[in-house]
């Protein structure tokens, strides 16, 4: 089967990048070092190709009522037009079929983003909810997506916006987008750093990925893009979450609205059982306090309480430190090891996240 491509797959092969088959698409896994693409964006701006996401366009006078049935959040948070909102998509069991952001257009539409894994799975699921409400579904296959992202992102893609870009976003908040000359730019992303995401018509793609390369902002692969939302605690979709667990053991119980009561969601009867009946785990952040480097899928021992597994893991460039999230039972206190070879080593367990804005946080 052919690889998908996005629009700026041959700038990629300019650059000497690394490609791979990520969920059916032909992406970069990284450009040369691993670590300074990793750093770019820790302490200056990188940018990375995220055309392989779903953007999917929410329109009708059903919309709202619609997501509100779809989302564990609810979008009647979204009181402005532009606010974006993070929630996750349940099935009645209360599990994970899909993470996403949800941006509010105007006064009646909205634009949904979730991952290319779960593409089919998604809109599938969107087409069956969909059925008893007036709404459309739109895929904007019309658009790219990068993401532009670091302490300085925001200053150096001035060199590659117009003037009607710039004065837009000058005053964008946080967790908002906003429309410019056809685009929409997003102050949101994946990395714990400040910056945008940008959806932009395909023609326009490649001209704007060397504007950026000339403004000084370097591309950053799928490594540098996991290990940088793996030190701001961010889960993945099939590491942290999937449709066997659900939001409020997987560190996400901030992304469900319970309130107003009267809002019916899909899996809120699950989730209200869950509460009566006493969480049994919890998702928590791991750090290694000896040498080694933690992985997903190792089990995490908690002495006299029980075991759970490391859902990601990975070595913080930021930290200099080995750590990991993973899911362990409810009353997990301080004291928590992992086997990595046959051997269990010593972690200090915190609250994601682990870096923020380029500082430690724990």
């Amino acid at each position: 089967m052919m690889l998908k491509t996005t629009p700026f797959n041959a700038e990629h092969k300019k650059l000497g990048a690394k490609m791979v088959d990520f969920c059916g698409w032909e992406m970069p896994l990284y450009y040369g070092s691993q670590i300074a693409e990793h750093n770019y964006v820790r302490q200056d701006a990188g940018m990375f190709d995220v055309s392989h996401m779903t953007i999917l366009d929410v329109v009708g006078s059903g919309a709202r009522d619609f997501l509100r049935f779809l989302f564990a959040n609810d979008v009647d948070k979204l009181k402005d037009v532009g606010g974006a909102l993070y929630s996750c998509m349940l099935n009645p069991s209360g599990g994970v079929i899909d993470d996403l952001i949800v941006y509010r257009l105007n006064q009646q539409d909205y634009r949904v983003v979730v991952n290319s894994a779960t593409h089919d799975k998604d809109i599938t699921w969107f087409y069956t909810q969909a059925k008893n409400f007036e709404v459309q579904i739109i895929e904007r296959t019309d658009f790219a997506m990068l993401a532009v992202q670091g302490p300085n992102a925001r200053e150096k893609i001035k060199g590659a916006f117009s003037a009607a870009k710039i004065n837009a976003t000058n005053e964008l908040k946080v967790f908002y987008g906003i429309t410019a000359e056809g685009w929409w730019i997003a102050r949101t992303g994946y990395t714990g750093e400040d910056g945008y995401e940008i959806m932009l018509p395909v023609q326009e793609a490649e001209d704007f990925w060397c504007k950026l390369l000339a403004c000084g902002i370097k591309p950053c692969g799928l490594v540098a893009r996991d290990s940088l939302r793996l030190e701001a605690g961010m889960s993945l979709y099939g590491s942290e979450m999937d449709e066997t667990q659900n939001p409020l053991e997987s560190n996400l119980a901030w992304t469900v609205a319970f309130l107003p009561q009267e809002r019916n969601f899909i899996g809120r009867e699950a989730l209200e059982a869950l509460k009566r009946e006493g969480l049994k785990r919890k998702l928590i952040g791991l750090v290694l306090e000896e040498k080694g480097v933690l992985r997903s899928h190792q089990k995490a021992i908690v002495p006299g309480i029980g075991e759970g597994i490391t859902t990601s893991g990975g070595f913080s460039p930021t930290l200099g430190l080995g750590i990991a999230l993973a899911r362990v039972p409810i009353n997990t206190g301080e004291e928590c090891f992992v086997v990595v070879r046959d051997k269990e080593l010593k972690t200090k367990t915190i609250k994601p996240p682990f870096v923020r804005y380029g500082k430690k946080v724990f």
